[in-house]
Parts: structure tokens; C-alpha cells; sequence
């Protein structure tokens, strides 16, 4: 029986397993680097063990640490959760080594599925369909598109589409650049490239007496870099014969490899309806939340029996609705789906299942991935599931960094994806209108403006007479404020009167003020969580509570407002949060973000023409081979940065000439920093 369980990982999964631990009686350690010494799986757990560093190559990398923590904490047993170490056979041969009990798949299972290349030869003997490869010094014309991928890690790192023969031997060496430094493995291979593929898995789970389970299937076809976005069970529109395919093969490839646990066998289905093997996962996935909802399960819990040898009953429980995950992400996908850092002042989701890494009032770095939460709707049917996650995503209480919570809401509402007719390429090839700024003649941001301008005025003190909360009862001269919407930039000028008739709002022909009255004193979700109101050290105690970026968050005594206005005989509620100098205008019908802009701008803000700025803190990996002095085209790569565990292209804004660059390999940046000038048109 394992008692005490060590997490060999942070954030969403690390809370998800302590919260299934704490169901079963078992007692939970984790850990945490420094840039996560009070993020919430630590502070969850029964214990915690520092690994001293920020980088995970220093940290949730190091497999002796996480042994030799396990081992300090008293702890039986270790679960690796997903990402880091999961995969990793001499992990897995280290923790048994060292006599504790590891829960996942045998170290030979795991490294049979390691390279994809010589997982595909198990699977080929196994009778699994696949794609044959090809060689890469043989690639013609006639065999674009292509799939350049690396043979070992996962997420996207080091995989490319090339659909241009001269543009092959560069996306090589770029792959195999990308997969060494992630993966410390540079093997690459090719393989043809399915337009129009649907991305759809299932879910295995085997115990060590030879019962395999196949849980249905999933459909995670809604990816962006090659990483999944929305996931759901089952995957619509595939006929039986289809599903049965697709069960008889993941069984067939869980016991080619004597697999145990719980693991993913993943597919590309064609527009013909044939299934081939694209790789299997030796870890609990990231979107295992939608097998669990639609069958009844806890997997983590299965996970933990299995490991404590428990039998499974010979047939899984049958399936009963439907399921869909959405990824939310501080990332914006407008601006090449760029990472965001920052405070997460509130994350409040009502009426879905969340499965989050951090809460509300804690710090998002540089770090790690940004995924802050994993959101989850289930229905009876698949048409209400989809308009339950979509309704409650536009809800959602999010304020801090940029996310893609509105391509979510989007794309879970676009045509296409309502009727299930999806594949890879969806994202890509809506973007554009899925990342549109709203019509100008739209009059939701205006009058989001508006609400914001009407909660500063209500929030300022009644200090002369005759006038209540900041408001006057006698006609005036109009009131100027000034906000920038993010993240589009988009500026908007508010002039507004109070007379004894009422409200005038220049631009508004019909819209009349009901109330606008300061409410709490802290920002709602500050001061909502039992655990953290239960603990007053929390925030007093210096030991427990050192973060300056965190002692300087405004939002720790952010200044709500609630504005009711009647637009056009439709009375509409506005909840305006203030932080510094950020408002979050949260409606029924989603958020706006503005930043208040000063009267006076400085004038000293402004860089210089050409420069390029790091849009983000990360490290620089790869330079391009450019010099001062050398001409540049316009989107020309000058180089690479890394940061939140995905490489990010710096490119020249305009055909010109380079006339600075200060950026070499290894160079660790601020957001802001000048990395480089173009002088454009010289």
C-alpha cells in the first residue's frame, strides 16, 4: 500500500494528483525551485522539498534531486505527472532503484515509445496502420507537404511543415537544433504530411495481470504549434467500424510493449476515414479530464492502484455523454501566440470543472508552460457541452496577463467546429477571423469604456458639497478620460455629463445611468480562497511571503465598481476591477481590459525607429548568421528566443540595415530589452 506519495512535478498536475491522494489517505510531498516556493501545489501538499534553481534543467530535471527529496520526505512512492520526467526510463529505473514504487509503465514500455522511429517498427510488426517514412535526402516535389519531426519529446518541439522543397535543408538543421536543445536528442525524420488529418486518441489503461482497457476516444484535432488547444470525448463522427479499428489497435500497441497504466495512443484519421499510428504517450495526458467525466473515472486513482498491484475489472465502465477541454493559456494568439507574464490578479470559472496551476494573486514567470487552467464542460449531448464551455469561458472572471480565452469562445462558436468538422489545420486557417479586433461600428467596447470612466468618477472621494461619490447634481463641463484597449491598442477618448436629467455620453444616443457604486474593498478572488483565509501567515509571515513582485501587486487592494446602465431600454450590468492603472470590465457577455492613459504621455516613452524590442523575458538561443552593417529583408529571422518552453522567431520589421544587434546565445533578456535596430529603407 503506498502511504506517502512524492509529485515529481508542479503546477495543474501536481494539484490534481495531491487532490486525488487526499481522497485515498494518502499522504503527499512535493516539490518546488525557487521561482515556485509558494505557488499552490506546494503550498497544497503535506510537505514540500526545495530544489534549489529556477531553470527545470536544474530543477523538475533532475532526476537524483527528485529521488533524494522522496527519499528526505519519507515518501513510498513517486508519480511523475506529465511533461519533465514522465517519460523518462532511467527516471523510472532510478526511483525503483531506490526502492520506492513507481507509478507508471515498466522503464522498457516507456522506452520502447521513447524514439518515434523505433516505436513505429514495434508498431508496424504489431499490425498497427502507419506512414511509412521517408528518407530526407529523397524528398521530391511530389511528395509535399511534409512532416519534419524530432524522435524523441513530444509538444510540438522540433517539428516542422515544409511545403517548399528549397526551404527543406533549412527546416532540418532547424529541427534538429530545436529537438537537441529541448530534448538533448537531435535525431529527426520525415514523414508525409496529412492536409485536412484529424488528430483523434485513445485512452489505455492496463493493469500488471494483462487487462488492457481502451476508454473510447478523444479528438484534440484543435492545435496550435503543433500543441493541442480543445479536446473532447468522444471524438465525433467516426463510424463503428472506425471506433472499433482504433480500439483494437491502441490494445494491440499497449500489449506489444507489456504496457501497465495509464497511457495514450494517438492517430492521424484521414478525410477517407483510415486511421495511422502517430505515437503513443507513456504518461497520463494533459486532456485525460474528458475520459474521466464521460466514464465516471478518477485515472489518477486507477494510476495508484495499478501501481499497488490491484486487479481492473474486465470491462471499463460504458461511456454516457459528452465532453470538451479548452486550454486556457497566458498567451496571446493575435501576436504569434506570444507568452505572457505577470500577476494572475483573479481566475474565478464558476459552473465548470478547472483544474488549475495557479491561483488567483500568484505570479506567472518565465519559466515554465503557460497554461493556467484546463477548463472542462460535460453534457449529455456534444452541441450542449460545447455551448456550456463556451457560455462559461465568456463568464469567467480572468484578470492578469493576456490569454486566449477569446479565441476559445470563438472557435468553440465557429460553424465549423460546432458541426465537428475539424483537423490540424483549423486554427491556422482561421486565425485571422478567430484574432479579429471587433467592427468599429460595435459598440460593446465603447461602452465598456464608458462603464470604466463612470466607476473612476464613482470611486473618487465626496469632498465638496453637493456632490455624491465624485458625482455632481448640477450640470457640469464633460468629463475627459482617456483608456488604451489590450491587447489591440485600439485608444478610446470618453466625454460624459451628469445634469439633473441624467447622463450625457458623447457617442451614445440612448443610454441612461441607473447606479455606479464602489463595491468591495478587495478585488473579488483575492480574499475568497478558504485555504489561503484560513492561513494569516500566508501573507505576514517573511518566511512564508517574500516575493516583491507579489508585495508590489496593486491588485492586493484592487478597487471594484459596479456600473448599471440601460442601453437602448436593455438594462446591462458592468463589473469594473482596478489595478494600478488597469481595468477589467467583466459583462455577461465577456471582458474588457484598458489601461487609463495619462493626460500629459511622456514624451521619453518612445524607441527608436527600427528597434526591436524582446516582447517577452526569456533567453536568447540562436542568433542568425547577420553582422552590423548587413542588409535585411522584411521578415527576415535575426534570432531566437526561448521562453515558457517554446522558441519564439525575432525577425526584422522592414527591409533595411542592420545597425546594432545586442543579442548573442545565452543572453538572458527582460521584456523591453533592445536586442536589435533596422534602419529602414537605408
Amino acid at each position: 500500500m503506498i502511504r506517502s506519495l512524492l509529485v515529481a512535478n508542479r503546477a495543474e498536475i501536481a494539484r490534481r494528483i495531491v487532490r486525488t491522494c487526499r481522497d485515498l489517505g494518502i499522504a503527499t510531498v512535493a516539490v518546488h525551485s525557487d521561482a515556485d516556493a509558494d505557488a499552490p501545489h506546494a503550498r497544497e501538499a503535506d510537505a514540500a522539498v526545495r530544489l534549489p534553481g529556477d531553470a527545470p534543467a536544474d530543477t523538475y530535471l533532475r532526476g537524483d534531486l527528485l529521488v533524494k527529496a522522496a527519499q528526505a520526505a519519507g515518501a513510498d512512492a513517486v508519480h511523475p505527472g506529465y511533461g519533465f520526467l514522465s517519460e523518462h526510463a532511467d527516471f523510472a529505473r532510478a526511483v525503483r532503484a531506490a526502492g520506492l514504487v513507481w507509478v507508471g509503465p515498466p522503464p522498457e514500455a516507456m522506452e520502447a515509445m521513447a524514439s518515434k522511429t523505433r516505436a513505429k517498427e514495434i508498431m508496424r510488426k504489431a499490425g498497427v496502420p502507419l506512414l511509412d517514412p521517408l528518407d530526407p535526402a529523397e524528398v521530391a516535389a511530389d511528395d509535399l507537404p511534409v512532416l519534419v519531426k524530432a524522435a524523441a519529446g513530444g509538444g510540438g518541439r522540433g517539428m516542422r511543415v515544409v511545403r517548399e522543397l528549397a526551404a527543406l535543408p533549412a527546416e532540418l538543421d532547424s529541427a534538429r537544433a530545436e529537438a537537441a536543445s529541448a530534448f538533448g536528442d537531435g535525431e529527426i525524420f520525415v514523414e508525409p504530411y496529412m492536409e485536412g488529418a484529424r488528430h483523434v486518441e485513445v485512452q489505455v489503461l492496463a493493469d500488471t495481470h494483462g487487462t488492457v482497457w481502451t476508454l473510447g476516444t478523444r479528438d484534440c484535432s484543435l492545435q496550435r504549434r503543433h500543441q493541442k488547444v480543445i479536446e473532447e470525448a468522444p471524438a465525433p463522427g467516426l463510424d463503428e467500424e472506425l471506433r472499433r479499428t482504433l480500439a483494437e489497435s491502441a490494445a494491440n500497441a499497449a500489449r506489444a510493449i507489456g504496457y501497465e497504466g495509464a497511457g495514450t495512443v494517438e492517430f492521424l484519421v484521414s478525410h477517407s476515414g483510415r486511421a495511422y499510428f502517430l505515437e503513443m504517450n507513456t504518461r497520463l495526458q494533459v486532456e485525460h479530464p474528458v475520459t474521466e467525466e464521460i466514464h465516471g473515472l478518477d485515472l489518477v486513482a486507477l494510476q495508484l492502484r495499478i501501481a499497488e498491484g490491484e486487479r481492473l475489472d474486465a470491462e471499463p465502465p460504458a461511456p454516457r455523454g459528452h465532453a470538451v477541454e479548452a486550454r486556457l493559456y497566458a498567451e496571446d494568439p493575435a501576436r504569434d501566440w506570444r507568452p505572457q507574464t505577470g500577476i494572475l490578479h483573479r481566475l474565478e470559472i464558476p459552473g465548470l470543472r478547472v483544474d488549475s496551476g495557479p491561483d488567483g494573486g500568484d505570479v506567472i514567470g518565465v519559466h515554465y508552460d503557460p497554461m493556467l487552467a484546463k477548463v472542462v464542460a460535460v453534457a449529455p449531448t456534444r452541441a450542449e457541452a460545447v455551448r456550456r464551455l463556451a457560455h462559461g469561458l465568456e463568464r469567467a472572471r480572468i484578470h492578469g496577463p493576456v490569454t486566449n480565452r477569446e479565441l476559445l469562445v470563438r472557435a468553440l462558436r465557429h460553424p465549423e467546429f460546432e458541426a465537428g468538422r475539424m483537423d490540424t489545420g483549423f486554427l491556422e486557417r482561421h486565425l485571422s477571423e478567430l484574432t479579429a479586433e471587433t467592427s468599429e461600428n460595435d459598440e460593446a467596447a465603447p461602452l465598456a469604456a464608458l462603464a470604466a470612466a463612470l466607476a473612476d468618477a464613482a470611486r473618487r472621494p465626496a469632498t465638496v458639497p453637493g456632490r455624491l461619490g465624485g458625482w455632481r447634481n448640477v450640470p457640469s463641463q464633460p468629463q475627459l478620460r482617456s483608456y488604451r484597449a489590450e491587447p489591440d491598442g485600439t485608444e478610446h477618448e470618453v466625454r460624459y455629463r451628469l445634469t439633473r436629467d441624467g447622463l450625457l455620453a458623447e457617442g451614445f444616443s440612448d443610454v441612461r445611468l441607473l447606479t455606479a457604486e464602489p463595491g468591495r474593498d478587495v478585488a473579488p478572488g483575492r480574499d475568497a480562497d478558504p485555504a489561503r483565509d484560513a492561513d494569516p501567515a500566508r501573507y505576514t509571515d517573511p518566511a512564508r511571503y517574500t516575493d516583491p513582485a507579489r508585495d508590489a501587486d496593486p491588485g492586493r487592494d484592487a478597487d471594484p465598481a459596479r456600473v448599471v446602465l440601460v442601453v437602448a431600454g436593455v438594462r446591462r450590468t458592468f463589473e469594473v476591477t482596478t489595478y494600478g492603472d488597469r481595468r477589467y470590465v467583466d459583462t455577461p457577455q465577456g471582458c474588457h481590459v484598458f489601461t487609463a492613459l495619462p493626460r500629459f504621455p511622456d514624451p521619453t516613452a518612445r524607441a527608436e525607429p527600427g528597434s526591436l524590442l524582446a516582447p517577452m523575458p526569456g533567453t536568447v538561443v540562436r542568433v542568425a548568421e547577420v553582422a552590423v552593417g548587413d542588409r535585411v529583408e522584411a521578415g527576415q529571422p535575426l534570432l531566437w528566443l526561448e521562453a515558457m518552453k517554446m522558441e519564439h522567431r525575432v525577425t526584422a520589421p522592414a527591409a533595411g540595415v542592420l545597425t546594432a544587434l545586442h543579442a548573442a546565445p545565452g543572453r538572458q533578456v527582460e521584456v523591453g530589452a533592445l536586442l536589435a535596430v533596422v534602419a529602414v529603407g537605408e
